[in-house]
Formats: C-alpha cells, structure tokens, sequence
C-alpha cells in the first residue's frame, strides 16, 4: 500500500545548526486547519485506527516540512560526499523515508526511546544531533556524534540507542513506572527473522510499552517483500499483538499514528506493531544502485506521486500558511547549513589513535597489542 499524499524554531537552530532559520513566512487567514486524512492512510489489525480528523497548526506543519527539507539535503550531501571517496565504508540513506523520522519525533518527547537500524542518519538528526556531527561521523572524524568510530551504522543520541535491543528498554520504563515508549524499528527484510518474534512475545506476556515499528520500503536490500514474505503485511505479523498500517509518506498521518501508539501503550494496552509503507528513492546502501531489482520508471513514479516533501509543501500552500517565497527561501537557507557543516567537518581532524580502545576497555585493561601491533605503536599507553 503506497498512497498519495511543535517543534520551536529555537531548539532546531540550536539542535541542527539552523542559525539561519528566519521568519519568511506570509500571513495567514488562520493559524490551524481541520484537515481530514484520507481514508486509506490506516489499516487496522484488532484494534480501532486512529481519528482521520486532525487539527494542523502553522508553527507544527512550517517546522515539518522545515525538517523533512533539511533531512534531504544532508542525505543528498552524504550521497555527494561518499561518490567523492570522503565516506567509505557502509552508507545508508534514507532520502524517499523522511516523513517517517520526523513525524515521529514530533508525536513524541525526549525522554521517549527510539532503537533503530542502521538506515539511521534522519532519526539522529531528530533526536537532536547537528547536520556537522552526522556529517563528520559520516567522514570518521573525531568532531562525530560517536567520534568517528561509528560511522553511518552506528549513531547516539539523547533517547536514541542506535541498533539495540529495544525491547529490553521497553521493560526498564514499565519498572521505573514512567509513562514514556519506546518504538523498535526495524525493516521488511528483517521482519521474518526469528528474534522479532521472540521481543513480540516477551512485549506481550509483561504488556511492555513497545511500539514495533515495521519500516517497508518494498524492498528487503534487494528482494520485494513479495519474494520474500508469506505475509508481507506487517502490521498482523503480532499475532496476538493489535497492528497498523499506515502511509508511511504522508507525514501527518505518520506523526498522528505515532502518537495514537504512544497514547495506546503507555495506558497499560501493551504493545503494538506499526507498519510505514513507505519507499527509498536509492538503493539500500551507496553500494546498491537500486535499478537491477526495479525500474528506473518505478522510481520516478513514486517520486512524482508520493514524495513526502512535496505532498506536506502543496498542503501549506493550500491553507496559506506560507507562500512560495517563504518556501524557496527556506530551502536555499537549507543548503546554505548542510554546504557549511560538510566544508567545516572535511576540514576535522580524525581519531587519534589513542582513540582505539576508549569505550571499549575499561581503562589499564586493554589488550598489549592488535594483530601483531604493540600498542605503543599505536599511541595506546597504558595509565
């Protein structure tokens, strides 16, 4: 199923380097909308879907797309960045899946948890990293959300656990009595594999507050969900846990769905299983063209006829709460931040190398040495 299509100003220019966000932003006849979702945005597994009426605030849906935007650049800048031999390694972007970051992290507060995959540079920038910390990760260099150490799989943040048992955290905020969630993501390629069921039935038997978050973006790397699933719709693979559906490019419908989960959990119904149908305009890592296993056309189909920017870009100007001056000034200012944070992380140092056992060993108990190399050679002196 792929379908047509407040966070204040100040915490994103401090978050995400946005130093240059201004007011552009034309008059508007009202500061909120009742809009109503289409009808195909949900589909239910053993519970009732969420509300299709919602109300729209300016501020909210002006900071979305602002984030959506933002997102893309610096997914299409990696894109740029690794092609020039700068990233190496695994790269995994998430251009084409941007409502699915944002409108979680505007459905839901920090001290919520988020375990995702390694398609997490989107989720990063969301939980509150700057566009240069991801970039210089990206480029493993020491100024990194993780030092340089991680690189484009492994990224921490602030509620965000990178690739984790999310389960198991899950279990920690019913004990501590809190009323937070955590959402556990993961893809349609990881779906049939055996531990997902294993945290279904361990999220059940305690009523744990774990929001499953199936992303299916079609393709499992590079086999359709068709080829490789018995049951390629996700959100009933809980079995005895209740499951939806959701357009995974609408943004609104992403962040309401969200919220809706959250609401669900945290009240004692147990877990839940979210599905985002969603789809990723590249291939599933920068060295995967995306073209043998699908269709150059199908690809610019679903550009033209679901991108998520551009349906969110047509509803603000539709309710007049920005004009297209607003919109084009924005998007420049964009690039201007992701231009500035790549030129200042390619001039970062890298990891020293004495950089090699921290956070790995506790301290004066690191190995004497590393295939062959004694650690003196490395830098590595014991204290």
């Amino acid at each position: 199923m792929l379908l047509p299509v407040s966070r204040v100003v100040t915490r994103v220019a401090a978050c995400r380097g946005g130093s240059l966000f201004r007011s552009f932003a034309s008059a508007s006849s009202s500061d909120s909308v009742k809009h109503t979702l289409p009808n195909t945005s949900y589909k239910a597994y053993e519970c009732d879907p969420p509300p299709l009426e919602i109300e729209v605030k300016k501020d909210d849906a002006l900071q979305l797309y602002k984030d959506m935007v933002l997102m893309r650049r610096m997914e299409t800048t990696a894109d740029n960045l690794y092609k020039m031999k700068l990233i190496r390694g695994f790269c995994h972007l998430c251009t084409g899946q941007e409502a699915i970051p944002v409108g979680m992290e505007h459905a839901i507060t920090r001290d919520d948890a988020i375990i995702t995959a390694y398609r997490c540079h989107g989720y990063t920038l969301m939980r509150g990293a700057t566009v240069h910390q991801i970039l210089s990760e990206l480029m493993g260099r020491s100024t990194g959300i993780t030092y340089g150490k991680g690189g484009s799989m492994h990224m921490f943040a602030k509620g965000f656990y990178g690739g984790n048992v999310g389960t198991g955290i899950a279990f920690t905020q019913k004990y501590l009595g809190v009323k937070n969630a955590t959402f556990i993501i993961y893809g349609d390629g990881a779906a049939n594999q055996g531990q997902v069921f294993e945290a279904f039935n361990m999220a059940k038997l305690w009523d744990l507050p774990a929001i499953f978050v199936c992303e299916n973006n079609l393709y499992g790397m590079g086999t359709s969900a068709a080829r490789s699933s018995a049951n390629s719709q996700y959100y009933t693979r809980g079995q005895y846990i209740p499951g939806l559906q959701v357009n995974g490019m609408d943004v609104l419908a992403v962040k309401q769905a969200c919220a809706w989960a959250k609401d669900w959990t945290v009240n004692g119904k147990g877990p839940m299983v979210l599905e985002f149908v969603t789809y990723r305009y590249g291939g599933h890592s920068m060295s995967d063209p995306g073209t043998t296993y699908r269709t150059r056309e199908e690809i610019q189909h679903m550009r033209s006829t679901n991108d998520p920017i551009t349906g969110l870009r047509l509803k603000i100007l539709e309710w007049e709460f920005a004009d297209e001056t607003y919109l084009k000034q924005y998007e420049k200012e964009a690039r201007a931040i992701v231009d500035e944070a790549a030129e200042k992380a390619k001039n970062d140092p890298l990891p020293k190398d004495s950089e090699l056992w921290t956070d790995v060993y506790v301290r004066g108990s690191e190995p004497d040495s590393i295939r062959g190399r004694e650690c003196e050679e490395i830098g590595v002196m014991r204290s």
